[in-house]
């Protein structure tokens, strides 16, 4: 087994995690402060009730989803730039973003790797939502397939991929679902040096296909292993689903290194509040790599 790591995401000049506790978040967006509902964020907060006023919207939960309540005005969307990329921040019924920050650290190494090639890398990312890992690769000359099951996601990651001067690069956009889109390269016969899988625990295709990731996940991976190609790169999987395991995430990436060698790194993400050392847990990963 492989050691245990923690990537950790620090504060960077167009976003910061201000303070969090009592299940929420106090973020930096550019100059846009919001709090958000984390239940990971089980303890106590560190600023006062003042500082934590000073945020111009706030999620409240409704249920499966919940409401904005703006207290100041905020533009729709505005863009930051963060870990070298650009990105439009819009706030959703979901209480997302579109911005992940604790993958920078995974995008950092996916430019390192696809660097150090030194070849040409085509890469295919899964679940590629607003596109961060997808500009990453690209940004280093990668070529890249991005897909997502959700229109207005994949219209999202092209407006990322132009504001980041990205947008004259090889990536392909692709409306699809995950599991049908493998399925379909294994019988085109297409093969790509890196793969990216962020899958959710349940999402719908565009034809309303369902994912449940205690039922398809396994069953996609094996199939990954169709289309990588002779020379491979990396496999990346990434994770938010609540009760699984980096481990479980190691254990799906054994078949790569049995057949070409390399190594597996695994464990959590994490994001670093601002003038503290305090890490707010943010999902898992597991990494093959040949180099």
């Amino acid at each position: 087994m492989s050691e245990y790591k923690i990537l950790i995401s620090k504060p960077e000049l167009g976003y910061e995690l201000l303070d969090s506790g009592n299940n929420e978040k106090l973020e930096r967006y550019g100059n846009v402060i919001i709090s958000r509902p984390d239940p990971q964020a089980l303890w106590q907060k560190n600023l006062s009730s003042g500082e934590w006023q000073k945020a111009s919207a706030r999620f409240l939960l409704k249920g499966e989803k919940g409401e904005w309540r703006i207290k100041r005005n905020i533009l729709n969307k505005w863009p930051i730039e963060f870990s070298g990329l650009k990105f439009f921040i819009k706030p959703t019924p979901f209480k997302h973003t579109g911005l992940f920050p604790e993958q920078a650290s995974n995008w950092k190494w996916l430019r390192e790797k696809i660097e150090i090639a030194g070849r040409p890398i085509s890469v295919l990312n899964l679940f590629g939502y607003t596109g961060g890992a997808t500009l990453a690769c690209a940004s280093s000359g990668a070529s890249v397939v991005h897909v997502d099951s959700s229109r207005s996601a994949v219209s999202w990651a092209r407006e990322n991929a132009e504001i980041s001067d990205l947008s004259g690069k090889p990536i392909r956009w692709i409306l699809d679902d995950a599991v049908k889109f493998v399925e379909k390269e294994i019988r085109r016969g297409n093969k790509y040096d890196g793969l990216i899988l962020d899958p959710p625990a349940f999402g719908h295709g565009p034809n309303k296909e369902i994912w449940k990731i205690e039922k398809d996940f396994t069953n996609l991976v094996l199939n990954l292993e169709k289309i990588i190609s002779s020379h491979p790169l990396f496999v990346l999987l990434s994770g938010y689903a609540a009760g699984y395991s980096a481990i479980a995430y190691e254990n799906n990436l054994e078949i790569f290194k049995k057949s070409f060698g390399g190594v597996i790194e695994k464990g959590e993400l994490a994001i670093m509040e601002k003038g503290s050392e305090r890490l707010l847990p943010c999902g898992i990963f597991a990494r093959w790599s040949l180099l």
